[in-house]
């Protein structure tokens, strides 16, 4: 396994995430469209996250390579995507997780990723868990629409191989019929493995592929943003130690995934309401 590079500007991330109470928060615009957007959002949400007295983690995906329809927005491509999200953490010191699709992609994504994200789709992907295994950073799978949840098991055991402890598993809804899905809250108590964190992605549960109508032709993903808050309280009161979703500044016009992300400026609102039920649930709201 590579020696793991996290900066000790963060210290060691891994153990603030174990230790962190009620749950720390993965959150950005879903996929990169500028610097400029990128830094804005990211600030803003640092500086609540600071106020609520929560880990911050910034989110956004440089390539989204698994769009329904070749006429979607996949983002700016692993080199300029990569540049910004390296920017937006020297700029904002804050850590940085981005998701990879491909084995190669692995190495090129960990000199600027502290935590790198294995999408739903590929989570049962070998070669990919193994080359994002072998970085030595904190890796986090989401669970394949698809998997029932004690199936992640053998994916966090391909990640174990290489040497590498550091593991997270997502959940993020499991399809029902055709254009829906639906998160079982039982799914995040039956993926806690000793040493496993356990995340719930709160907006990408509620999408509903291939609802949506893209310019040009094609076909993306509707979803219930109205149902962002429900499924957050649940995964909060469940004891869940990290939150993952999508912020945008304007979500109506983003070019990915605009039903399912939530507005920036109601961020703050939600994640005070979460941080309450969250200390409640654990019994440490005295």
């Amino acid at each position: 396994m590579a020696a793991d590079n996290t900066t000790p500007l963060f210290g060691d991330l891994w153990e603030q995430l174990i230790n962190t109470r009620p749950f720390f928060l993965m959150a950005g615009p879903n996929v990169i469209e500028s610097l400029d957007r990128c830094l804005r959002i990211g600030q803003e949400m640092q500086q609540m996250c600071r106020r609520l007295g929560i880990i911050y983690i910034f989110k956004s995906s440089f390539d989204k390579a698994n769009r329904t329809s070749i006429n979607s927005y996949r983002g700016l491509g692993a080199e300029t995507g990569l540049s910004i999200l390296k920017r937006v953490r020297e700029r904002l010191l804050v850590p940085i997780i981005t998701d990879i699709h491909y084995p190669e992609q692995a190495a090129l994504a960990a000199q600027v990723a502290d935590i790198i994200q294995i999408p739903a789709f590929l989570c049962r992907q070998t070669d990919l868990l193994l080359a994002a295994g072998a970085t030595g950073k904190i890796i986090h799978i989401k669970k394949g629409q698809f998997c029932a949840p004690e199936v992640m098991k053998h994916s966090v055991d391909k990640i174990r191989s290489t040497g590498n402890f550091k593991v997270m598993v997502c959940e993020r809804g499991s399809m029902y019929g055709y254009h829906d899905l639906v998160v079982d809250p039982r799914s995040l108590v039956r993926m806690r493995q000793p040493g496993v964190l356990v995340t719930a992605d709160v907006t990408h549960s509620l999408q509903t592929p291939a609802t949506g109508y893209v310019e040009g032709g094609g076909t993306c993903a509707g979803g219930s943003r109205d149902l962002i808050p429900t499924i957050a309280r649940t995964a909060v009161a469940v004891g869940v130690n990290g939150i993952f979703m999508e912020v945008h500044d304007q979500p109506d016009r983003s070019p990915c995934d605009a039903p399912t992300q939530w507005p920036l400026n109601q961020a703050e609102e939600l994640l005070t309401e979460l941080v309450q039920i969250g200390l409640v649930s654990l019994g440490l709201n005295s």
